[in-house]
Formats: C-alpha cells, sequence, structure tokens
C-alpha cells in the first residue's frame, strides 16, 4: 500500500499533488496531482541538460503552495558554490494545477540549457492507487497541440496540460505513451526565465455524488491566538490553514470537510461531523453546510447491499462504486457507518446552541426526526436496548464505527470479537443524541421530547449494568453479548455524553490516565498491555489526534483536568515534531528516551479532525459553553489550564464575535453577544 507520511502535500481540495521532497512526479506508489476520486498525473518531471535537479528545500508556505528549491551542477561558474537553481512553485486551487518552473542565474556568465518537462497519466481512480492495482495500468497516450497536452480515458474524464510559453520544436507523436516537452533557455548573469504548467480536467456528468471545490475558501484570518506557548499559536494557524484548503462543496454549495487526501476528499458522515462540530467556535456555516449536504443524503429505504436505512445519516459519497481491493466494494453512496446519525443530532444541537439561525434549525428538524426514528427502529436490530452492527452485504465494512479495520475489537489475547458489536462510544453517542434531540423537539414545539428522554434514561441503566467490566467500560458487547474486556480509548468517548455519572467519569479518567493509554503524544487507542498492541498498529495502538481530542473534550466537561491537559501537552508536543501539520494518526511508543512521535507510514497528512483538533482542545480548556438561544454564555477555564497566558479573538457566536483572555488565570472577556456567566 503506498506510504504518505515522507511526501510533500500541496491542496485546495478536491486538487491535491503529493510528491517526495524533490518534486518530481515519477508515478511511483502515491506520487501525483489528484482531483475527484481521479489521478490526473502520475509523472511530471523535470531536467535540465539531460540531468534531474539536485533538491536542496522545501518550503511549505502555504497548503495551497509549495516552493522546491534545487541546484544545477554544472551550470554557472565553477567552484564549490551553487550559482544556478531550478525553483519549481507549485500552487493549487480548486480548479487545478499551476506549477512556475524558474531557471535563476546567479553566476557571472549567461547559461545555455535545455529544459525539459516529461508528463504522463494513467487517471487511475483513488481507490486502485491506494490497492496498488493501478500499478499494472498502463499509461494514456498524449494528445498533442503546439503549446498543450490533452489525455482522456473511456469514462470521458480528459486533462489538458498548457505550456506558456509554448514548448520549442515539432509537435511530438501522438503514439508516445509518455510526453516529454522541451526548450531552448538562454539565461543571462543575474536573471531569471520561467516556464509555467496549467494542468486542468473535466469530468464526466454523474448520477452519483459530485465532489466540487468550493465558491470561496475562507482564510481565518479574523482568528487570532497568542500564548505564552508560541507552539500553540503555531499549530492553530496551520491548522486552520489545512481547515480551508480541505474544503468542498455539495450539489448546492454547502461547505463540509473532505476527511483527507489522496483516498477521502468527498463528503464522510462521521469524519465530516466530528470535523466541523469541532470547528463551529471558528465557522459555524461549515457545520450548516454540512449537516444540510447530509440530510439531503439520509437513508429512505432498506438496501442492505448499501447498508442503507430510513433516517441513516451515510458513511460517505461518492461519484461511483469503489473497489478497495481485499472484498471492500463500496456502493456511492454508502451508509455502513453505526454513529454518523447520532453525531448528526449532537452537531445539529452543538450549532444551535452556538447561534445557527432559527430558521436554517427549523428546516432540519424533518430530518432529525428521521435520525431519532432510525436509533429506535433499525440501529438496534436484536431489541436487546443497545445500537449494535454488523455487516449484510459480504462487501462492506465489517467495523462500523470510527475505528472501522477489521482488527479494531478485540480481546486481551488478541482473538476478535465476533459480531454483531455494540461499541460502547455508539451507545454514549446515542445518549446524547437522545437527550439533545428531545431538547430541540421542546424548544421547536414538537411532539415525543418526553418519550426520548425516557428512551436514554433506560439505555444509561443498561448501560451501566452490562458495560463495565473490570473497572472500566468495556470497548463493546460481542455477538455473544459479552463485554469485550481490554482498556482502550473508545471509553473515552463516554466522557461528556451524559450515559456516565460523575463517579463513573472519574474512574475512566484515571484509567486514561495511566501510562498504558497516555502516551505523552496522545492518547493511544489501545493499551499498552494488551497483547497484540502495536504503537503502530492502526487501531490498536497508535495515537489519533481527534481521537484525543473528543476524550479531552469529555474530560474537561467532567472535570478532569490534570487527565484532559496531559493529554493536551502531548497534542502540542507531537504538532511541534511534525512541523505543526498533525497527521491522521501516528505512534508512540512511551520509551523514556522517546523523545518524537513515530511516524505512521500510511497517514493522510494533513487530515480534516487531526486538523479541527486544535480548535478543540483550546476552546475545550477555556470551558465556553454558549446557549444563544437562551443568550448566555458560560466560560469555566480548566483549573489545571495547559498555558500560564492565553489570548482568542474572532471567535464566531450567534450572529457577533467572542474574544477573551486568560491570564494568570484571571478571565477577561473582551468582546461578546451574550451576557457571560
Amino acid at each position: 500500500m503506498p506510504y504518505l507520511h515522507d511526501l510533500v502535500t500541496t491542496l485546495a481540495a478536491p486538487w491535491v499533488v503529493l510528491s517526495p521532497r524533490s518534486g518530481q512526479l515519477t508515478g511511483v506508489g502515491a506520487e501525483g496531482v489528484y482531483a475527484r476520486d481521479r489521478r490526473i498525473l502520475s509523472r511530471l518531471q523535470v531536467s535540465v541538460d539531460g540531468r534531474a535537479p539536485v533538491p536542496v528545500q522545501v518550503d511549505e508556505r502555504r497548503t495551497a503552495t509549495t516552493r522546491y528549491d534545487a541546484v544545477l551542477d554544472g551550470l554557472g561558474d565553477s567552484g564549490h558554490d551553487p550559482t544556478v537553481l531550478l525553483r519549481r512553485t507549485r500552487e493549487v486551487s480548486g480548479d487545478g494545477l499551476t506549477e512556475r518552473i524558474t531557471l535563476i542565474n546567479r553566476s557571472h556568465v549567461s547559461v545555455d540549457c535545455e529544459l525539459v518537462v516529461a508528463l504522463g497519466t494513467d487517471l487511475a481512480g483513488t481507490a486502485a492507487v491506494r490497492s496498488e492495482a493501478a500499478a499494472d495500468l498502463p499509461a494514456l497516450p498524449p494528445i498533442p497541440e503546439a503549446d498543450r497536452l490533452h489525455w482522456e480515458d473511456a469514462s470521458g474524464t480528459r486533462v489538458t496540460a498548457l505550456f506558456d510559453p509554448a514548448p520549442d520544436g515539432p509537435v511530438p507523436d501522438s503514439a508516445e505513451a509518455e510526453a516529454e516537452r522541451g526548450w531552448q533557455l538562454k539565461v543571462d548573469a543575474g536573471q531569471e526565465v520561467s516556464v509555467i504548467v496549467h494542468v486542468s480536467a473535466t469530468f464526466p456528468v454523474t448520477d452519483g455524488f459530485s465532489i466540487e471545490p468550493p465558491a470561496s475558501r475562507p482564510g481565518y484570518d479574523e482568528v487570532e491566538v497568542g500564548c505564552d506557548d508560541t507552539r500553540v499559536d503555531r499549530w492553530l494557524r496551520r491548522s486552520l490553514d489545512d481547515v480551508a484548503g480541505l474544503q468542498l462543496a455539495a450539489e448546492e454549495g454547502e461547505r463540509y470537510l473532505g476527511a483527507g487526501p489522496p483516498w477521502y476528499l468527498t463528503l464522510f458522515g462521521r469524519d465530516s461531523l466530528i470535523s466541523a462540530g469541532m470547528l463551529i467556535p471558528v465557522d459555524p456555516q461549515l457545520a450548516a453546510g454540512t449537516l444540510r449536504a447530509l440530510a439531503r443524503h439520509q437513508g429512505t429505504r432498506v438496501d442492505p447491499g448499501a447498508a442503507e436505512q430510513p433516517g441513516k445519516i451515510p458513511h460517505e459519497l461518492r461519484a461511483e462504486v469503489t473497489d478497495h481491493g481485499r472484498g471492500l466494494v463500496l456502493p456511492a453512496a454508502y451508509y455502513g457507518t453505526h454513529d454518523a446519525t447520532q453525531l448528526w443530532i449532537t452537531t445539529l444541537h452543538k450549532a444551535w446552541r452556538w447561534g445557527m439561525p432559527t430558521d436554517e434549525v427549523r428546516a432540519l428538524l424533518p430530518a432529525l426526526q428521521g435520525a431519532l426514528a432510525w436509533m429506535r427502529d433499525y440501529a438496534d436490530p436484536d431489541g436487546d436496548g443497545f445500537l449494535e452492527y454488523i455487516d449484510e452485504s459480504g462487501h462492506g465494512l465489517a467495523n462500523q464505527g470510527w475505528k472501522d479495520s477489521s482488527d479494531s475489537v478485540q480481546w486481551p489475547d488478541g482473538t476478535i470479537a465476533t459480531a454483531p458489536i455494540a461499541l460502547c462510544e455508539v451507545q454514549g453517542y446515542a445518549y446524547a443524541a437522545a437527550i439533545a434531540g428531545a431538547e430541540l423537539l421542546t424548544s421547536f414545539g414538537l411532539e415525543g421530547a418526553e418519550e426520548w428522554r425516557e428512551w436514554a434514561a433506560n439505555l444509561r441503566e443498561r448501560f451501566r449494568e452490562t458495560f463495565w467490566v473490570d473497572g472500566y467500560p468495556a470497548i463493546a458487547l460481542d455477538g455473544a453479548k459479552r463485554p469485550v474486556a481490554g482498556p482502550a480509548s473508545n471509553m473515552g468517548h463516554l466522557l461528556g455524553t451524559g450515559i456516565l455519572d460523575q463517579a463513573e467519569e472519574a474512574v475512566v479518567a484515571d484509567v486514561l490516565a495511566s501510562g498504558d493509554l497516555d502516551s505523552g503524544f496522545g492518547l493511544r487507542t489501545l493499551s499498552k498491555a494488551m497483547t497484540h498492541f502495536n504503537p503502530l498498529g492502526y487501531h490498536t495502538g497508535s495515537v489519533w489526534p481527534h481521537d484525543t481530542a473528543m476524550t479531552v473534550q469529555g474530560l474537561y466537561a467532567a472535570g478532569q483536568s490534570a487527565a484532559a491537559t496531559s493529554l493536551v501537552n502531548g497534542l502540542v508536543r507531537a504538532a511541534e515534531a511534525f512541523d505543526y501539520r498533525l497527521p491522521e494518526l501516528y505512534g508512540g511508543s512511551g520509551l523514556p528516551e522517546e523523545n518524537t512521535p513515530t511516524p505512521y507510514p500510511l497517514s493522510c497528512r494533513p487530515q480534516a479532525w487531526a486538523a479541527a483538533a486544535a480548535v478543540a482542545v483550546v476552546i475545550a480548556a477555556l470551558g465556553i459553553s454558549p446557549d444563544v438561544p437562551n443568550g448566555t454564555l458560560r466560560i469555566t477555564p480548566a483549573e489545571n489550564f495547559p498555558w500560564k497566558n492565553l489570548q482568542l479573538a474572532g471567535l464566531r457566536l450567534g450572529s457577533g464575535e467572542l474574544s477573551l483572555a486568560l491570564t494568570d488565570g484571571e478571565l477577561a472577556v473582551r468582546n461578546s453577544p451574550l451576557e457571560v456567566q
């Protein structure tokens, strides 16, 4: 499977370029230019006088712009100092790629040379690249013109590379599998000359979900942070830049976050909701757009092949059926998630509390009622009072919580738990959704609120009686209704949902704070005391920033600030190690000599909920809890606050702005549209 971690990412969704630090795209592994679930270019290589430039620096100045500097041996002045450089400035937008290739002559003599750009594509689907099935695909033949090249495939996808200025020499033979275009350049001493390549593509009209760029991409310049730990400033700023780069638009123009490049740049139920929910304080319209886009695709029928059921929120939406290899074949609209529906409800409730306009909330109430009905009518197929799942299709996801790998639910000896599976956090989300749904129903004058409060109370009691094992909540119940033992991060998601009482939350906090789960760089997905713990196991010991951030939110909400702050400090250390762009996941063995986290080679970077985690932990530490419908704002900074001084400005609250500062434990609210409690 192609590794991602060491690749440089240039992103403005749906376009993304993944390259090694040389900037050269050779078609190896995941290298390439991607858009709308296609690899647009697999090859984009530059040579000068038949030799590859020697890379010396990469400047990832912004998410959408990367600069690569290389030296050209054998050109310019003699001696050890390089005097002729090749600079590639790569910039993507929602509509394509522009690459400026500049020859810079800092020598004392004129330089005459031949610049050659080689391009190629297989137009492979991202799933085929990921599964390595694309390795057997032939390169498509180019269709050359004087100043451009085209490629087309049978689906109707058409790629164009436009050159400015036009290449020298005759148009190449169209039978060539890969295209090389050249320029004879003369660069005087102290001067520079550029060649620009514009890459664009057109795509066939699809009956499935269309992955579109947003009409405009926010810059979040109004969000300002100042902290005595300057790492926090840099982490938050880079994360918001990545959030902007990850944004896409649904059919009606609603903005949402693609989960991560290149495999997951589309609308996901769970990922997009968690990310947008964390970002409500800085971009409430993002959450509103995500809610509306998902509501439009809410399930309407029973279809086991797609895991669709009435009222259910989809797992992922794509233009066509996707074959991920190893028997995992997902339809264009796939509903195999057992938590996105509850998360849709709680995200709507949070958006409402932060000031989502009343008419926008009211328009989503039918979807709310459908989502609640799904929890009652379909989420518990065997009627035991818990929400459980099983893949009925034979080609879908075996696990349908956020830990969706096949080995993510296992016993302490490594035995895989048998389905149907009732995950602990799914029950916590359901409890929170029922309470949140009841509040919304009451506030908007709809019936059924008391029924859902009673439903939640019964679930809470059953959970207490059934899930606790060895002094902590089990990760799940297996098909035989046995609680699956072994400490895991899943229990952290129960905090703040209300399904645990105060004493139970304290017990969970103690388990999470142990050295077996707190890695020093965030929360491990599985305790290192487990037989098959693996610090680089996808869900069996690695650290996921969003998982840690969601646990941090719950810990602070439960008043367990010491455990929360330890995890926050770990995330900050990890952010520094990854140049403030946290990846999807990483490892952390916890050994005393370990000073930095270990990269996970397949990790998406940037990734939506990893980027959103920066905002989530800062807001959680400050304890900002608004209730715009009732005109109040509660701010309760954590007792064990992670930093000495923190200033935060430009938060969005209702129709106004919130700015505040915490200095040596003293809170000052500098701007607020609501009365502060």
